[in-house]
């Protein structure tokens, strides 16, 4: 009987497989805060620079995605929720996903330093080695405190992007960056709630994987009730206005009193609190953001 052959080409990879190794979703994230920052700063800037500045974030997060994606393929394989991006899929090697990612990495750490500022760049070549070294190579595997130090490195695209209008920080972007951090823990938690079957099988010890369901409730409420009087701290410190304070305001209430119902989840399987929580904690820090441009843009007019 004549042999069949059973060799399967490997599919060709599409600009749509390069982009998603970017993360947009997360980028677009980034690159919102980091306008917030450039908004916010206290001095002129050209907008060709703004441009250049976001365009860097933007870059840099992209890179970091591609970067985790790469050394974290093999736990992509194994959930659900990230099984069918490419490598995984089988659609780009790794090694092509590394080179991609450093190449985009050096090259929006240059950028920014000859275009914008020294500050700036330094300030992005930090994050992504913090997301990719410390977070991602080093904490996701080994500690369930891994979203929670490793947060840092989404929190501070407002002060690379303060940094880039103004070249020094200030109090006002760290107060930013402070909010972007503690919203971390509670929102990648909730998600962590109904995807913990997902991070068991993978091996990452997620802290409902760890410490338990309930333990994990307590620490997004905990989290939660530190982060809305840091979400309102803007107003009283003067850089933000009424539509900024009411924003924070309703929207912290109500991400508190859903951390509660959280906390109080019957349901241990599907967790539609942890769910509803999960979209709520974007809304949140979408809207207190996008205050904060609208407020500063409003002045300008």
């Amino acid at each position: 009987m004549a042999s069949v052959d059973t060799f399967q080409p490997r599919p060709i990879a599409t600009v749509g497989d390069f982009f998603a190794l970017l993360k947009p979703r997360v980028m677009s994230l980034v690159v919102f805060t980091g306008l917030a920052g450039i908004v916010v700063a206290p001095a002129p800037v050209h907008p060709l620079i703004a441009f250049t500045a976001l365009l860097c974030i933007a870059v840099g997060a992209g890179a970091s995605g591609a970067l985790n994606m790469a050394y974290d393929s093999d736990i992509d394989a194994v959930m659900a929720r990230t099984a069918t991006r490419p490598i995984p899929m089988g659609r780009i090697d790794r090694g092509t996903v590394l080179g991609f990612g450093y190449t985009l990495s050096i090259a929006s750490v240059a950028l920014m330093g000859l275009f914008v500022n020294f500050a700036a760049a330094g300030l992005l070549a930090f994050t992504i080695f913090f997301y990719v070294g410390v977070y991602t190579l080093w904490l996701k595997r080994r500690t369930p405190q891994n979203i929670v130090i490793g947060g840092l490195s989404g929190a501070l695209p407002p002060a690379i992007g303060w940094a880039a209008v103004t070249g020094s920080l200030s109090l006002a972007p760290l107060v930013l960056v402070a909010i972007v951090f503690l919203w971390t823990p509670p929102h990648f938690w909730a998600l962590a709630l109904f995807r913990s079957d997902d991070y068991a099988r993978a091996g990452v010890p997620m802290l409902p994987v760890v410490s338990g369901k309930r333990v994990t409730r307590w620490n997004i409420f905990l989290y939660t009730l530190v982060l809305v009087p840091a979400g309102i701290a803007p107003y009283f410190l003067g850089f933000a206005g009424p539509v900024y304070l009411a924003c924070a305001a309703g929207l912290g209430a109500w991400f508190l009193v859903q951390s509660v119902v959280v906390l109080n989840e019957r349901d241990a399987v599907r967790e539609p609190a942890a769910k509803r929580l999960f979209g709520i904690s974007l809304l949140y820090l979408f809207a207190l953001f996008a205050a904060l441009i609208v407020e500063r843009l409003a002045q300008w007019m």
